[in-house]
């Protein structure tokens, strides 16, 4: 690595333009400016020195801020187009069901769709080119961070006290003056401390700081930034992050999604609505608008580990774990997961009983009952009385080229196609709706007559698991506190310097808010006899305050 030698005798990094000791510049850039560039203090940065190896190229091209606006305009962008489409969580199909996730959008958007779930904007936040995004942005974050805060730190820390009359002379305030006779460093020193600075003296020389730490608020910022994301990429890594939906209906148990060896049975589901009688004006105006309004709707759960953790579709023996409600607002806990009560549907279908019938008498030769979500193959009656269960259509939706159609699994409007069996007939076909009974081989002799219906309530339920949260949240608190540092903050600095000859050269300079400043060496100036301070970069700009404006 090559480096520069000051006229001082202190050796600077390649690409240094203030030398690190005593202020000098040492780049052609450095020395035809009036007032010096004190962003980084001068210092050198890898990104504006080395650029050969493959690995420069790389660090260079992270370090820049216009690549990372780039990378957020990309991501902002992308999470724009994910709004277009509804994503695969809100879709009623199985998330877990890639042919039918794609069908579905391809059903229901056309081309658009298909070409939308084949980018991964179905699944915007867990597609692989998404989480890239964000990888790089932290890849960017992480290096701009380091490839200005390094050199920075060191800056800061070895500055010395007394600087060569070229570094004062291009800070922004400056003044100078000739034959003091009378030593200035002394009383200047003790009004300082009074400004609360952190004052350095020796040689002659006199540096006041106040406020270094602002500094470091926007590396701080960045810091919460790359704690956030990293929390917002380990989303991806199974058991982790966990966000499902189920749907569990009254007695039945089924299996937690995303939480594997786990079990739910749905107890009981509960539902409340307030009284229109009992009500208070408030809600009797809103019942007479919409007619019900729920009070409390709720399900009591059972929890199951099963035996087989390891075996899918084979859980082995069931163990109780805990049971309890969730409510909505009031989850049921387990292990990290939360479950939650989301939805509800009442009153659909479970059972529906048949009896077979002579059409012309009424007799009846035996009575059954299909279970709408397990349905039996053949139901015997007894005497050579069978009726076979051909096809079943839960949610039925009429005839597509003489096929009947369903429109999901979930028994809505259940349709069967039926053969009946009797010992004084050959076999005959139906096709049985709830209201209608449709003969399609012609007339028969006998018929499927409706008894009863048993229905059910179903809960939607939401699955959630975050062990992200602790990670975002100290994140956010990070980049809050950065965000605090750097605002309400400043770092303020001011160089004194007295000669045997009587010359006293005064110079400021702060990162922002420059009347703060100026303040403080206008009252400094008013208890001692420092020379005036000019602001070389605005000469008309007043260094005069009243006397209450000054800051303690």
């Amino acid at each position: 690595m090559k480096s520069i030698e000051c006229a001082c005798g202190h050796i600077n990094p390649i690409g240094t333009q203030l030398c690190e000791s005593c202020g000098r510049p040492l780049s052609d850039e450095a020395k035809s400016t009036t007032i010096a560039d004190m962003r980084y203090e001068g210092s050198a940065r890898r990104s504006q020195t080395y650029n050969k190896s493959i690995i420069d190229k790389i660090w260079n091209f992270f370090s820049s801020v216009k690549v990372g606006m780039w990378i957020i305009v990309a991501i902002l962008l992308a999470a724009a187009i994910g709004t277009f489409l509804p994503q695969v969580f809100y879709i009623p199909v199985a998330t877990n069901n890639p042919a039918a996730i794609a069908a579905y959008y391809e059903r229901l958007y056309g081309t658009f769709g298909r070409i939308y779930n084949d980018l991964g904007l179905s699944d915007l936040y867990s597609s692989w080119w998404f989480q890239g995004l964000i990888g790089m942005l932290g890849i960017s974050l992480i290096i701009a961070s380091l490839d200005r805060v390094i050199p920075l730190y060191k800056s800061l820390k070895k500055q010395k006290v007394k600087r060569h009359t070229s570094f004062l002379q291009r800070q922004r305030l400056f003044g100078k003056g000739e034959n003091i006779a009378i030593d200035v460093l002394t009383p200047a020193e003790e009004k300082l401390k009074e400004l609360k600075y952190n004052v350095r003296r020796e040689n002659g020389a006199i540096l006041a700081e106040r406020g270094r730490f602002s500094r470091w608020g926007p590396y701080v910022n960045h810091l919460g930034l790359i704690i956030f994301l990293g929390g917002v990429m380990l989303r991806v890594i199974p058991g982790v992050y966990v966000d499902e939906t189920m749907w569990l209906r009254e007695g039945e148990t089924l299996a937690v999604p995303g939480a594997p060896g786990y079990y739910l049975q749905n107890d009981d589901f509960l539902f409340d609505i307030y009284d229109p009688e009992s009500a208070d004006e408030v809600f009797s105006d809103a019942i007479e608008r919409v007619g019900t309004i729920a009070s409390n709707y709720q399900t009591n759960l059972t929890l199951y580990k099963g035996e087989n953790e390891d075996v899918v579709g084979d859980p082995g023996e069931l163990t109780e774990i805990k049971n309890g409600p969730t409510i909505v607002n009031k989850p049921f806990k387990f292990d990290s997961y939360n479950v939650y009560q989301m939805d509800f549907r009442l009153d659909e279908l479970k059972t529906m009983t048949f009896q077979l019938q002579n059409k012309e008498t009424a007799d009846s030769f035996g009575e059954f009952t299909i279970d709408l979500i397990n349905p039996e193959p053949e139901y015997d009656l007894g005497n050579g009385y069978r009726v076979e269960l051909v096809d079943y259509y839960a949610d039925f939706t009429g005839f597509e080229n003489g096929e009947p159609q369903s429109k999901s699994p979930v028994p809505n409007n259940p349709a069967f196609l039926v053969r009946m069996y009797t010992p004084d007939a050959d076999p005959q076909t139906s096709f049985v709706l709830i209201r209608e009974t449709i003969e399609p081989f012609g007339e028969n002799t006998h018929k499927l007559a409706f008894q009863a219906a048993e229905t059910r309530d179903i809960s939607g339920l939401t699955i959630r698991k975050d062990l992200t949260l602790p990670i975002l949240m100290l994140g956010g608190l990070i980049f809050m506190i950065g965000v605090a540092q750097g605002a309400y903050w400043n770092h303020r600095r001011i160089w004194i310097q007295q000669t045997e000859t009587g010359e006293v050269l005064v110079a400021g300079h702060t990162n922002k808010n420059w009347n703060a400043v100026k303040k403080d060496i206008h009252a400094l100036s008013k208890h001692t006899t420092l020379p005036r301070v000019v602001d070389q970069q605005d000469p008309e700009a007043t260094m005069d305050f009243d006397e209450g404006d000054e800051e303690q």
